[in-house]
């Protein structure tokens, strides 16, 4: 994942300063034949490009909207795809229109045509990454993604189709998606096992008055195996 930071604070859902615990993840796509993150985010900071339009959502309501989400996924200026945070992660956006937005964290995929299948490809894994990077971050499993159409059939968002207008053209849905990361989730855990604490079991032999006692007895313990054996002055 390339993961870059453009707080929009700008943006009025920003400097409303809400936050909230976060309890799984809303995929969520532009609906707009534009797969260029400088649409969505801005100023340019090198990497974006230059919005000629100056319509991004770093503004106190783009086009006259209350919109904003925690994360854009789309084309940098050079082709490459990246990943740009826009709110902090535990701040209350503005992505699902509903209960959603006090529960979870929302991101856009910026859509092209829908019929590019290296740009799908891109965006797909990149998703997948940014997803399993909140899942460790948060605790989450595959099981607490959902997309934006996925909500309003729970009746915790509004009445948008995406992503399911798109990942069907390209052989994939919600639920490959979630299996995909958790085949990562996975792959990451087996790659870096917790390994347990070893339990220290502290014992104390005895208190002295006399200091030649004390180290005859230190010296009588490290001697039977006790290396790491020390005397506490009190």
């Amino acid at each position: 994942m390339n993961l870059q930071k453009l707080i929009l604070i700008n943006n009025a859902c920003f400097k409303a300063g809400k936050t909230i615990t976060p309890k799984g993840i809303m995929v969520h796509s532009t609906g707009a034949n534009n797969p260029n993150l400088k649409r969505y985010v801005g100023p340019d900071d090198g990497l974006l490009g230059m919005n000629q339009y100056n319509n991004h959502w770093n503004q106190e309501r783009p086009g006259g909207r209350q919109v904003c989400v925690h994360a854009f996924i789309g084309k940098l200026a050079d082709g490459s795809i990246a990943t740009y945070q826009t709110l902090p992660w535990n701040h209350r956006g503005w992505h699902a229109g509903g209960d959603a937005n006090n529960t979870h964290i929302g991101f856009e995929i910026c859509e092209d045509g829908l019929t590019d299948a290296s740009y799908f490809s891109a965006v797909y894994k990149e998703a997948i990454e940014l997803c399993v990077y909140l899942c460790k971050l948060y605790g989450f499993s595959q099981q607490d993604i959902i997309c934006h159409s996925e909500g309003h059939k729970l009746g915790i968002a509004s009445n948008h189709a995406d992503v399911m207008h798109w990942f069907p053209k390209h052989g994939k849905s919600m639920d490959t998606f979630r299996t995909d990361v958790k085949k990562q989730l996975e792959a990451e855990k087996s790659q870096n096992p917790v390994t347990p604490q070893t339990k220290l079991y502290r014992v104390q032999i005895g208190a002295f008055s006399v200091k030649a006692n004390a180290e005859a007895q230190l010296a009588k313990a490290k001697a039977s195996g006790f290396k790491d054996a020390f005397i506490k002055y009190e």
